[in-house]
């Protein structure tokens, strides 16, 4: 009787553990979705204080956050660093921002680099946490954490580093909404980045940086290839395209601020279209 009810036990675990698992990714996603419109929502709060997106920043080598002086950081124009951090005053995290009690510039600037920032992270890959102190590739000397995340913005559709058609342009001078030509709910600006979780919580060559960095693939991607799910792909971690860890598709937020799930069987020319703001390739085949 008992190697019965033992069965009868496996059978009920079997059935119900795919349900729980479904429900344990569907809220994961649900969350994953709510980062991307608090993200868009701070997007837009930003273009309403300096009447500019931020921008994509300059590149990874020059990205360090720019500070006029101690706790005080320079916003909107002239501010290198990327978008994630150029937002952080509009995602309640103003103390990172201003570089956490830091008592020198380089301090302030260490402080942002290693910060941790829980709505960056897709809870479906992994939890908020660190990458192990290392060298930096960008800001000030020495050795410290970095503070990854698990999304980029979205820069251009042809893979070229010269982010001039996307909705984080290049630069220290972010767009302004009446550029966005081919509207803003048909127009990108984050989305969640394709990365290999073999080797997740160590640096990997798309995921090294950190999230303040600017223009680099860490956070920074282009709509040249479809998405794909997570995995090892060429050269590039992640292969340096948008993808994510949800069965099916990712999340995105346009330029309104609406959030999206995409599909990973878009076709090119739509998920090109997407990545673009002013070449009147609208394409809602998606």
């Amino acid at each position: 009787e008992i190697l019965v009810v033992i069965a009868i036990i496996a059978i009920l675990i079997g059935l119900f553990l795919p349900a729980v698992q479904k429900v344990r990714e569907a809220a994961a996603r649900a969350q994953c979705a709510n980062n991307f419109k608090q993200m868009g929502l701070a997007a837009h709060n930003h273009h309403d204080v300096y009447n500019r997106l931020p921008s994509g920043g300059i590149g990874w080598t020059d990205a360090v956050p720019q500070f006029t002086a101690v706790g005080s950081p320079l916003g909107g124009i002239g501010q290198k660093a990327g978008p994630f951090y150029q937002i952080l005053p509009f995602i309640e995290q103003a103390a990172v921002w201003k570089g956490a009690g830091g008592t020198t510039i380089a301090e302030c600037q260490i402080n942002v680099i290693k910060a941790v920032i829980k709505i960056y992270f897709c809870p479906s890959r992994r939890s908020p946490a660190a990458l192990p102190p290392t060298g930096s590739w960008y800001g000030p000397g020495g050795t410290y954490e970095h503070g990854p995340t698990d999304y980029a913005s979205s820069n251009n559709n042809t893979g070229a580093n010269d982010g001039t058609n996307g909705a984080m342009v290049y630069g220290y001078v972010g767009m302004n909404l009446g550029h966005i030509k081919d509207g803003t709910t048909n127009t990108l600006m984050f989305g969640e980045k394709r990365m290999d979780t073999t080797n997740m919580g160590s640096y990997q060559s798309d995921d090294n940086e950190g999230y303040a960095c600017a223009w680099d693939h860490d956070v920074a991607r282009t709509t040249n290839a479809v998405p794909q799910a997570d995995g090892k792909l060429g050269t590039g971690a992640g292969g340096n395209i948008f993808g994510s860890s949800h069965s099916g598709g990712a999340n995105y937020v346009m330029v309104d601020g609406s959030v999206r799930f995409i599909n990973y069987s878009i076709t090119l020319a739509s998920f090109q279209a997407l990545g673009t703001v002013g070449y009147g390739d609208i394409n809602n085949d998606y």
